[in-house]
């Protein structure tokens, strides 16, 4: 049934569907709305699950896990330094293999304040061994979440899941939304049956203390648990296309790829902007494409070296910094390149939309100007010179 519903509405409700017994978060800008229509969820009785206020993101975190691990499908969500906040949590999380999801409202990070969206949050915890999901629109959040239960309660995966949403832009826009009934979300998701669990009647051990002789083969088994993660997701996209029709590819996604000479590579509600301007730009005989990429973890290196191998020029778009090194993003393209034999000739890093400076049709043209001959590293779109002063002062 198509309802019109904010984004942080239509979580809301998706999360209901999915059934968690344990549901713990604490407010921040642009994730508050998603937990605040929870609440009103339990409490009115419309899901039977415990809500558990807490005094911090970290406490928060501290209740899922702790959930998970007596074996109760559970959910959480946040933002920007509230994610920053869990990161110690976060990092438990993955290596107990403790399958909770997780809605990121991304955000950019402090100092200076800053409640708008990029990319920021979640691309800084890329590395704590959650898979990471990464929406265009509504729609494709709510059913994201779908998946993410499906992918996370895998017996052969059991991995924290995140699914980010830019915020406001995603939290808080309008969107006419597919959503469906709580027969469909059953039969596609089946209550939870944890393969193991804390219980007085089989005691166990989750994250105990590992000595230097069996440290480096759990975290090779984790990375080697996202491999098996990457053949897994399209095969429950597939599954998640047959029950509601839906198609999506989970890893990455091509716009226009066919005979384009240059692709724009991004993630999130930017790649409807994108889309808007390759139309315009097709109409003028240019021949230019966009790759989405869906999952920063695991990353799809070979399904993107596979879509762009005949593409001469790339440009990566980063809505996110790593100071003092390359943009992440278009480090990661890159690097999935190296020792191939087929590759674009020209791979060019652009960044933009910093702490919710807007995306226009004209910023995205720009790049696609800028895809030329000399590989550009690093380039800042829209700019603003005026604003430069010198580099102490202009962070205070």
């Amino acid at each position: 049934m198509k309802e019109l519903l904010e984004g942080s509405m239509a979580v809301a409700k998706i999360v209901q569907l999915c059934r968690p017994g344990v549901v713990s978060a604490y407010p921040i800008t642009p994730q508050t709305h998603i937990v605040e229509e929870l609440a009103q969820i339990v409490a009115d009785g419309h899901l039977n699950a415990q809500f558990v206020n807490v005094e911090s993101e970290h406490s928060a975190a501290s209740v899922v896990l702790g959930a998970s691990a007596a074996g109760v499908r559970s959910y959480t969500a946040t933002s920007s330094q509230g994610l920053l906040l869990m990161g110690e949590v976060v990092f438990n999380i993955a290596g107990m293999r403790l399958p909770v999801v997780m809605t990121t409202a991304v955000r950019a990070i402090s100092a200076p304040i800053n409640i708008w969206n990029d990319h920021q949050d979640a691309v800084s915890l890329r590395d704590a061994g959650w898979v990471q999901l990464h929406a265009e629109d509504i729609q494709e959040v709510v059913d994201l979440h779908l998946i993410a239960y499906k992918l996370a309660e895998n017996k052969s995966i059991m991995l924290p899941v995140m699914v980010c949403m830019d915020g406001f832009l995603l939290t808080h826009g309008l969107e006419s939304v597919s959503m469906p009934s709580q027969e469909e979300v059953d039969k596609f998701l089946p209550p939870y049956k944890a393969p193991y669990k804390l219980d007085v009647e089989n005691p166990m051990t989750l994250g105990p203390l590992v000595d230097p002789e069996a440290y480096t083969e759990a975290r090779y088994a984790l990375n080697e648990t996202h491999k098996e993660a990457l053949a897994l997701i399209p095969k429950i996209t597939q599954e998640f296309a047959k029950a509601f029709g839906r198609t999506y590819n989970g890893l990455v996604e091509g716009y226009e790829l066919k005979d384009a000479e240059r692709v724009i590579v991004a993630m999130g509600s930017i790649c409807g902007t994108i889309k808007e301007v390759v139309d315009e730009l097709r109409k003028k005989d240019k021949k230019v494409g966009l790759l989405k990429v869906t999952s920063l973890r695991p990353f799809p290196a070979n399904e993107i070296c596979e879509a762009l191998k005949n593409v001469s020029k790339v440009g990566v778009i980063d809505r996110a910094l790593s100071i003092g090194s390359f943009a992440p993003l278009a480090s990661e393209i890159k690097a999935s390149f190296f020792g191939r034999v087929k590759k674009p000739k020209i791979i060019s890093s652009f960044i933009l939309g910093l702490g919710g400076r807007d995306i226009t049709k004209d910023s995205i043209k720009e790049v696609f100007r800028l895809m030329t001959a000399k590989e550009k590293q690093g380039e800042f779109i829209d700019l603003k010179p005026e604003l430069l002063k010198d580099n102490y002062e202009n962070t205070l």
